[in-house]
């Protein structure tokens, strides 16, 4: 499907202003966490990415405002998703299942779970994401677009928060407890939020392309959920 928008530009405070509720809801579920609660790590590390595009969004940084912060809610949605089904007693997708049944893990460092978070968050929602947004604004998964620049343009924002989360959890007051950082900040290195960002962008094409044959939908699905959550368990062990 060609894009009907990608000429078309948003007006960006009221995009940022979609984004506003989902600050909220990540605030609301950081007040909830304990301190020592990994789950509490990567929403904080998420609070901050998401704080850091409402931001762009508002100083027009993106072609198609509307676009990213739509994405937003809707990935979002997901993650929240997976928060009530931990919190009801279901048990969450796989790809996120390894994060909420290691959340209180010895020996694991702050930042493991925030990648272990994010990974599940990219390699497996943000496919669905992407698909059920572009299906609801009209427009196509192609790579030669205003919304895939601005897709590719957020990889920064999420370096440069990144980058400070990594300092904040060496240096503040959970380094504390990651006694052996430098494991924690190997896998930093190794896991590539750019890296996975194409990949979903790839899933969501894939995704798009089999929307019509159930089976191969959910055996997509089925792949991306078993691929993310086995990531997160390695990406789980214990540094020390």
């Amino acid at each position: 499907m060609e894009s009907r928008r990608e000429e078309g530009h948003s007006e960006p405070a009221l995009a940022a202003d979609v984004i506003a509720p989902v600050i909220a809801k990540l605030e609301a579920i950081a007040a909830q966490l304990d301190e020592s609660d990994g789950v509490r790590r990567f929403n904080e590390l998420y609070l901050a990415v998401t704080r850091a595009v409402a931001e762009q969004t508002a100083r027009d940084t993106f072609e198609d405002a509307s676009f990213i912060s739509r994405l937003d809610v809707v990935f979002a949605d997901l993650y929240f998703a997976a928060v009530a089904d931990d919190a009801a007693g279901r048990e969450p997708s796989k790809a996120w299942a390894p994060l909420f049944a290691e959340r209180h893990k010895d020996g694991v460092a702050p930042l493991q779970f925030a990648i272990a978070g994010m990974n599940a968050h990219i390699n497996h929602d943000l496919a669905l994401a992407l698909v059920a947004t572009c299906g609801e604004l009209g427009i196509g998964l192609g790579s030669d677009t205003v919304q895939h620049r601005d897709y590719i343009a957020v990889n920064g924002i999420l370096e440069q928060v990144q980058d400070a989360i990594k300092e904040r959890f060496a240096t503040g007051v959970v380094a504390t407890v990651d006694e052996a950082f430098g494991t924690a900040d190997d896998l930093l290195a190794s896991w590539s939020v750019a890296r996975a960002r194409d990949g979903a962008w790839t899933a969501g094409q894939l995704l798009a392309a089999v929307v019509d044959d159930d089976f191969l939908r959910k055996a997509l699905l089925a792949d991306l959920a078993r691929r993310a959550g086995f990531a997160s368990r390695l990406l789980l062990a214990r540094s020390s």
